[in-house]
């Protein structure tokens, strides 16, 4: 027999199914605890909110377990659940309604010379800007470009559409771009 700590995480979501082995859930936690807290903690910027809203996401996923179709990977689906969390309390908290935020914070018309621009992008300085821009549209570029969802499990993750996520991450991109060459690049 496997040790549990070796088990995948399929393995683990079969036991718990299928043997009503919810002790199996603790390898999860463990393992993806560190990874949900880091999220939490990059949306919302305080350690102890960070840890609750962690704590509620485990919860909801510990009883949502019994649906997870595995149509994605567990961490595609436990990442998803991540932002959508945090998104959804940030919505509560600070009423950013995204629809109505891009209203207000139109950008201008910008041409997309992202090629030129990524070449003197720095890590700490597209973290700043990262900060600058709506936690929906932080979601996605960090959704597509750091757990290299696909555009469908984006919009699934974010109850849009495949479209309207492939239209917000081009926003997104052309945001961060525009907002990264006006603090960093322009002088």
């Amino acid at each position: 027999m496997k040790n549990k700590a070796y088990l995948t995480d399929d393995e683990i979501i079969f036991k718990i199914r299928n043997e009503n082995a919810s002790r199996y859930f603790e390898i999860l936690y463990d393992r993806y605890y560190g990874k949900v807290l880091d999220k939490c903690f990059s949306f919302v910027k305080k350690r102890t909110l960070a840890e609750e809203l962690t704590e509620d996401i485990f919860s909801k996923v510990f009883e949502k377990l019994p649906s997870f179709k595995q149509l994605s990977t567990f961490s595609s689906w436990l990442y998803s659940i991540t932002y959508n969390h945090c998104i959804d309390y940030l919505r509560e908290k600070k009423k950013l309604h995204y629809p109505n935020w891009n209203q207000e914070n139109e950008l201008p018309e910008i041409i997309d010379d992202s090629e030129e621009i990524s070449e003197a992008i720095n890590y700490e300085n597209l973290k700043a800007v990262l900060e600058l821009i709506h936690p929906e549209e932080k979601a996605l570029i960090l959704m597509k470009y750091n757990d290299d969802l696909t555009m469908k499990q984006i919009g699934q993750a974010l109850r849009i559409s495949e479209d309207a996520a492939k239209m917000r991450l081009k926003r997104a991109r052309a945001r961060v771009l525009y907002l990264y060459t006006q603090k960093f690049l322009t002088r």
